[in-house]
């Protein structure tokens, strides 16, 4: 009996321990979870996207709101009043709702649009692609390609060429512009503007109107250059090879059959194969033979 009672005294204060200990983890939780659960706790206001903003715009009184920021987490540059983001351009893209922060804004007197998201000492150069030079769509704002550019035979003896010529280049926007073709109808071209260098701006302005060009995208940390030597078509396929030639064989007539057999010629005959900048060429040279290697059949 004693020792029933005993386990069950000890039972009973598990039990109690166990309570207790719950209460006072839910207790401590509840103390520390309540400045942000409660409503009424805010640290101040917040001008958040009333919708999508793209990089460059410039923010106008419909594209922001006021809310309350809760809790005491206040992000460093938050932005407080409309006014403080009015008239400036945005340096990123902004979600909906998402708050504005200082570091996204461009400084105040700078406008916005593309100029706003260069860097200094850089240039943003626009080029007119299709799907095939585009990586068929995949190319957006912020990724790094590099840039082909494959030119036609240049000079006698010349062939087409495809080398890269710039590497890790920053695509800034994707847009569209339009034109017209050669029928004189209206069509719209997808145009990718690039961050470059001003020699780089040069040399892609040049490469565009003499060959033509293609963005292969790469990793976004791949960044190291790639030195490459180009490729020419006639690299595609390999060196020619000539096939076996046939047989030199001389035929005559006798008792009405014809006979074959292999016929010495009179000369010999050296020729010569070299290859230019992938064309083929092919030289001969003879000489009479002496007399007594030829075949008097």
């Amino acid at each position: 009996m004693a020792v029933r009672t005993r386990s069950l005294v000890l039972l009973f204060l598990a039990l109690a321990s166990g309570v207790a200990a719950a209460w006072l983890s839910l207790s401590y939780l509840r103390r520390e979870t309540q400045p942000l659960l409660n409503p009424g706790t805010t640290a101040g206001k917040a001008i958040v996207a009333a919708k999508d903003l793209p990089v460059g715009a410039t923010i106008t009184e419909q594209d922001v709101r006021v809310v309350d920021w809760p809790g005491n987490a206040v992000p460093a540059g938050l932005i407080a009043t409309p006014q403080e983001a009015i008239g400036r351009g945005l340096m990123a893209p902004v979600k909906l709702n998402e708050p504005l922060l200082d570091s996204k804004l461009a400084p105040r007197g700078a406008g916005g649009g593309m100029a706003v998201i260069i860097e200094p000492g850089k240039r943003a150069l626009s080029l007119r692609v299709d799907d095939v030079v585009g990586v068929a769509g995949f190319v957006q704002p912020n990724t790094r390609v590099d840039i082909l550019l494959t030119m036609g035979a240049q000079g006698a003896g010349g062939e087409q060429t495809t080398k890269a010529i710039l590497q890790n280049i920053l695509a800034l926007a994707i847009g569209e512009t339009t034109e017209t073709n050669a029928q004189g109808q209206a069509q719209v071209v997808p145009v990718v503007t690039v961050l470059v260098s001003p020699e780089q701006a040069e040399t892609l302005a040049l490469a565009s109107s003499q060959g033509r060009i293609q963005m292969a995208m790469r990793n976004q940390l791949d960044t190291l250059p790639i030195k490459t030597q180009g490729t020419r078509v006639s690299a595609l396929l390999g060196p020619f090879r000539p096939g076996p030639q046939p047989p030199n064989v001389l035929g005559y007539r006798r008792g009405g059959a014809v006979i074959t057999s292999p016929r010495t010629p009179a000369t010999e005959e050296t020729i010569v194969e070299g290859f230019r900048g992938g064309e083929r060429s092919i030289t001969r040279f003879t000489r009479p033979k002496p007399p007594e290697d030829r075949d008097n059949k």
